[in-house]
């Protein structure tokens, strides 16, 4: 007997957006909300992507384990000298993030746990 679990969150959970007034980037996703720099309006929708993909892979880390492998993998790579902008792209979750957030329909076809193919 095999078992077959597949997850699949709505394509369209778009987040709650916040705008506000300081915000160290320009974006930035806490399932479940989005949370965007307000002088950067207006915000491409590029950058909304790129945010909603952060919310697809917090959801299926059940958030809380995102933001510990986030952290880890940050200080990780500061550990073996990259530099704060190379550490924060070579993220796992970000790798995944700037690789397909200029793809609309990116999150319709991501598969699960997709961030582990980039």
């Amino acid at each position: 007997m095999s078992i077959h679990f597949e997850f699949q969150p709505p394509a369209s959970m778009n987040g709650i957006l916040i705008i506000l007034r300081r915000l160290p980037a320009s974006g930035m996703a806490l399932f479940p909300f989005i949370l965007l720099r307000k002088k950067d309006l207006p915000h491409t929708p590029q950058l909304l992507n790129h945010e909603r993909i952060h919310l697809r892979q917090q959801l299926e880390l059940l958030i809380l384990p995102f933001y510990f492998w986030y952290i880890v993998d940050y200080l990780y790579r500061r550990w073996i000298g990259n530099n704060h902008h190379e550490a924060y792209r070579s993220i796992i979750f970000e790798r995944e993030a700037y690789a397909n957030d200029g793809d609309p329909e990116y999150l319709k076809k991501r598969k699960f746990w997709g961030f582990l193919g980039n």
